[in-house]
C-alpha cells in the first residue's frame, strides 16, 4: 500500500507496527529539526478542508519530531481493490435505499473479526456517517432515530413485549429495528440466537428488522459492534432502534452508553423485587415497566408499581429535566402499551428541547471510542511477541499457586515495556 513519507533514517520497528493498524492508508509527514542534515525538506503544515491531523512527539537522537497523520475518507479508499470498492459501494447504495439484504450484509461485515474485513467495515461506516450527518442537517439538526435500550431479568417477557410493541409501531408508519444480543456459551462459544423465533409476527413485517447477535464473551453482554450496527440501521432508514440486552447485570451499563432512553422491564410476583434487582440498574432506568399486568397478576403488579414509585423518589436523578416513571403493561391484553409509547415520546421531546439528548449522544461517542481502544489494547497485548510466549507459562504457575495473579501481570507488563524500550531509538 502506498504510504508517502518524508522521513530521515526511518525506524523500521515503528513503521512495521503502523502498517499493522486497521487504517493502512496514511500519510506521515515529519517536521525535522533545523539541526538535521540537508536533503530532507521541511514539510509545511497541512490545512486542507476535512483534514484531521493528530500529532505525536517522537524522540529520535535527542531531537523531537512531530508526526502528522492525515486520515481523510479519500485516503482510506485508496488502498481498496476494485472488487473491495465495488462491495463497499454496493452495500452503501443498498443500505441508504432501505434494502434489508444489504443492511444484513453490512452488519455481518462490521461484526467480522477478520482484519481486512474490519478495514472495509470502517470505510463503509465512514460513508454512512457522512450520509447520516447530511440527513441530520436537513432535519434541522434533530436525530433521525430514537434509540431505546430494553432490559430485564429472564422471564420478564421482553420478546413478547417487543413483538406487540413493534407491530403497533409499524402499523403507525414507523420503521423498527431490533438488535437482540444473545449470551454466548463460555464452553462452546455458541449462541442460541432465539429472539427472532420468539417474534414470529414481527419478523415477517417488512417494516421491521430483527438482528440477533452473539456476545462472544464481551463484558456486559453487549457486543462491541452494537453501536456500529445502530448507525447502519439508522442509515437504512429505521427511525426506532430497540437494543435488547442479555439480562440484568453489567449489560445495562453498556447499553445505557449507546441509547437515548433506557427501559427496565420487570415481572410481578418474582419475590422481593427491590432486593433482587441491583440499585444501580434501577438508577439508570428512565422508565420502569411492570409486565404481565393481567389476570391474577394485576394485584401483585400494582403492589410492585407502588414499591418502585416510592423507591425511585430516594434515588439520585440522572437527568435534570426528566423524572423516571413506573407503569404497568400487558403484552397479552395490550393494556398500557399505548400509554408507554406516549411516555417514551414525551421523554424524547423533553430531552431534545433541553439539549440533554445531544449532549448525551456526544458523551456516548467518546465513551465508546475508549471502550474500543481498551479492547484493542488488550488484544494487542495478548498477541505481542514478547508477551505471547510467556502467557502460558505464567498462567500455569498462577494455576498451581506458585505465583500470585498480581505478580504474573506485573511480569507480563514489564516484558512488554522492555521490548518497547528496545525498539525505541537511543537518545
Amino acid at each position: 500500500m502506498n504510504i508517502p513519507m518524508l522521513l530521515q533514517r526511518p525506524h523500521q520497528h515503528f513503521l512495521k507496527g503502523l502498517v499493522r493498524t486497521p487504517f493502512r492508508c496514511y500519510r506521515f509527514i515529519f517536521h525535522p529539526s533545523p539541526h538535521l542534515g540537508s536533503g530532507v525538506p521541511c514539510a509545511q503544515p497541512l490545512s486542507s478542508p476535512g483534514l484531521h491531523c493528530a500529532k505525536w512527539m517522537l524522540p529520535s537522537n535527542g531531537l523531537t519530531r512531530k508526526l502528522c497523520l492525515q486520515t481523510t475518507l479519500e485516503e482510506h479508499t485508496e488502498g481498496l481493490s476494485d472488487k473491495e470498492q465495488r462491495l463497499v459501494d454496493k452495500l452503501y447504495a443498498g443500505l441508504i435505499q432501505g434494502q434489508r439484504a444489504c443492511l444484513a450484509e453490512a452488519i455481518t461485515l462490521v461484526e467480522s473479526t477478520h482484519s481486512r474485513k474490519k478495514e472495509l467495515a470502517q470505510v463503509l461506516l465512514q460513508k454512512v456517517l457522512a450520509h447520516h450527518r447530511e440527513q441530520e442537517n436537513l432535519n434541522k439538526g434533530k436525530p433521525l432515530a430514537f434509540r431505546v435500550g430494553l432490559s430485564g431479568p429472564p422471564g420478564a417477557g421482553k420478546s413478547t413485549f417487543i413483538e406487540y410493541f413493534g407491530k403497533m409501531l409499524t402499523e403507525r408508519g414507523h420503521k423498527l429495528s431490533v438488535l437482540a444480543v444473545d449470551p454466548s456459551s463460555c464452553t462452546s462459544g455458541g449462541s442460541l440466537l432465539g429472539d427472532k423465533t420468539r417474534m414470529t409476527e414481527l419478523s415477517r413485517d417488512m417494516n421491521a428488522y430483527i438482528r440477533p447477535s452473539p456476545t462472544r464473551g464481551t463484558l456486559g453482554g453487549v457486543t462491541r459492534t452494537t453501536n456500529e450496527a445502530i448507525l447502519l440501521c439508522e442509515g437504512g432508514g429505521y427511525d426506532i432502534i430497540l437494543v435488547e440486552t442479555v439480562g440484568v447485570g453489567q449489560s445495562e451499563f453498556a447499553v445505557a452508553d449507546m441509547v437515548d432512553m433506557f427501559i427496565l422491564l420487570l415481572p410481578p410476583a418474582g419475590g422481593d423485587e427491590l432486593q433482587g434487582i441491583k440499585r444501580g440498574i434501577v438508577e439508570m432506568a428512565d422508565l420502569v415497566a411492570i409486565t404481565k399486568s393481567d389476570g391474577d397478576l394485576i394485584v401483585p403488579a400494582r403492589r410492585i408499581q407502588a414499591e418502585y414509585v416510592s423507591a425511585l423518589k430516594l434515588l439520585r436523578r440522572r437527568s435534570g429535566v426528566w423524572r423516571p416513571k413506573v407503569i404497568r403493561i400487558s403484552a397479552r391484553s395490550g393494556e398500557g402499551i399505548t400509554e408507554m409509547w406516549d411516555k417514551m415520546k414525551e421523554f424524547q421531546e423533553v430531552m431534545l428541547v433541553s439539549g440533554e439528548l445531544a449532549a448525551k449522544r456526544q458523551k456516548q461517542q467518546k465513551v465508546w471510542m475508549w471502550n474500543l481502544i481498551q479492547e484493542n489494547v488488550i488484544e494487542h497485548f495478548r498477541t505481542h511477541p514478547a508477551v505471547r510466549e510467556q502467557i502460558p507459562l505464567l498462567e500455569k504457575r498462577v494455576l498451581s499457586g506458585a505465583l500470585s495473579p498480581g505478580l504474573a501481570a506485573d511480569l507480563l507488563l514489564k516484558a512488554l515495556k522492555a521490548d518497547t524500550n528496545e525498539v525505541q531509538p537511543t537518545q
